[in-house]
């Protein structure tokens, strides 16, 4: 599922509540495991049963076919629990999404909660999905209770009921009779076994089928692999030609039918209102999307099928939120770039502004904490642009890459941005601020279209 979700195209990606994911990844897939492990064992079970019953119609044809109906008959009585188990396996799976998405957003929301005084509604809603889950895991476990009870007295009987009728119905003799309730003995186990395995499928059987449904969801969106395939050339231009997309749920085209040409070894900056579709422009650049209509072109290459894929590998973006992951200041610098020597790391940290990490005491081996949390904001957007430099790609894409910095750190990382102007594409996402005086073209979005394609003095801050 891991797989098919990292090889799945980034439209389909981004429409998924991502907290239903990872309940899936950790919870329903190691219940779906188990679920395999109860049909492999009854499946076992079953064929050790028929064995059981074919040397059981050796011995005395009439009475093990009786026998083998009553085993038949109370199987299918248990239907009903089946059935019921099934429904108690969804409700599981429910409890654990509501769960994971009440724990990752609530994590997510610590500050907002404490500003509000909101612990105690938090704490309450919380339990409250606990209490959903235990309840239906306990509604489990009480019917599995209930069901091997019920199976045990029921083959009891069912012995005894057959040994009877063979004594005085059939006049069965002793050397017939013992053998019999020796098998019979040794199938009563297998067939609460039997039944149990074939409960416990009915319970995980939502989570197959949950499991299941993504990998098929994921493949179907699957990006076209093309290994071997070489990333093309920005050496003069990008170019959009008559480019729409959509997406499911709007009736308006997030970008309608447009026409543009980006420079190559130019800044260009993307303005607009919220929605202008600035960043779907952005990703069509960096080959995240693929258009509905139209194309998107790296010089006269169409980004087409795995050459988009491709495409990303020269290509480094810096999102508003950034993204570290744990561990220390270089390790997360050499996800660019695993081969980069502590030189070369240091020279990208100057260029993006991030000199504070050499006063640090633990220097590049300074851990960053869960999600960078050991650093400020401004600090962690300095660190992600120097990784992103580390790429030396053809194409730099920032998305309100400043917005969490102070005027003189912005001021400085626009002077640096302003010196790769001859090195790479830069394409900025952004209101205001200091990377606007920078840009040699500024383009306005209003709609899903095109307003303004304006060029400015560029290259020097005002």
């Amino acid at each position: 599922a891991w797989s098919a979700l990292l090889h799945c195209e980034w439209r389909k990606l981004a429409s998924m509540q991502q907290s239903h994911n990872a309940s899936l990844l950790i919870s329903d897939i190691d219940r779906a495991g188990s679920g395999v492990n109860y049909a492999i064992t009854a499946m076992a079970t079953g064929v050790t049963l028929a064995g059981v019953a074919l040397a059981g119609l050796v011995i005395s044809p009439q009475i093990a076919l009786v026998a083998a109906l009553g085993g038949l008959l109370t199987i299918f009585a248990y239907r009903r629990m089946r059935r019921k188990a099934g429904e108690l396996g969804k409700q599981l799976g429910e409890a654990y999404q509501r769960i994971y998405t009440g724990v990752a957003e609530s994590l997510g929301a610590l500050r907002v909660i404490k500003s509000f005084g909101r612990e105690a509604a938090s704490s309450e809603e919380y339990s409250a999905n606990f209490v959903r889950l235990r309840t239906a895991e306990r509604a489990y476990l009480r019917a599995s209770g209930l069901s091997q009870m019920t199976l045990q007295v029921s083959g009891a009987v069912l012995l005894a009921l057959v040994v009877w009728l063979a004594l005085t119905r059939w006049e069965a003799g002793p050397a017939t009779i013992l053998p019999l309730v020796a098998l019979f003995a040794r199938a009563l186990p297998l067939l609460g076994s039997l039944q149990t395995s074939w409960q416990g499928w009915a319970h995980s059987r939502p989570a197959v089928t949950a499991a299941l449904t993504l990998i098929t969801e994921a493949e179907a969106a699957r990006e076209p692999d093309m290994p071997g395939t070489t990333p093309p050339s920005l050496l003069h231009a990008i170019t959009f030609d008559q480019v729409t997309v959509r997406f499911a749920g709007r009736e308006q085209a997030v970008l309608d039918q447009v026409s543009l040409t980006l420079p190559a070894r130019r800044i260009t900056v993307l303005t607009g209102p919220s929605g202008a579709g600035k960043s779907t422009l952005a990703d069509l650049a960096g080959g995240l999307l693929a258009p509905d209509a139209g194309r998107v072109l790296i010089d006269d290459a169409a980004l087409d099928g795995g050459l988009r894929r491709a495409w990303r590998m020269r290509v480094a973006y810096v999102q508003q939120d950034p993204v570290l992951f744990s561990g220390s200041i270089r390790d997360n610098l050499r996800w660019a770039d695993p081969s980069a020597d502590d030189e070369t790391i240091q020279r990208v940290l100057s260029e993006a502004s991030a000199q504070f990490v050499f006063a640090l005491p633990q220097g590049l081996g300074t851990p960053v904490g869960e999600s960078g949390r050991q650093l400020s904001g401004g600090e962690r957007q300095r660190i992600v642009l120097a990784r992103a430099l580390l790429r030396a790609p053809d194409l730099l894409i920032l998305d309100e890459a400043t917005s969490a910095l102070d005027a003189e750190n912005e001021e400085a990382i626009a002077a640096a941005i302003a010196q790769l102007r001859d090195r790479m594409t830069v394409l900025v996402i952004g209101h205001r601020g200091s990377l606007q005086s920078i840009a040699d073209h500024i383009i306005r979005l209003e709609n899903g279209r095109i307003v303004s394609f304006e060029p400015t003095k560029s290259g020097k801050i005002d």
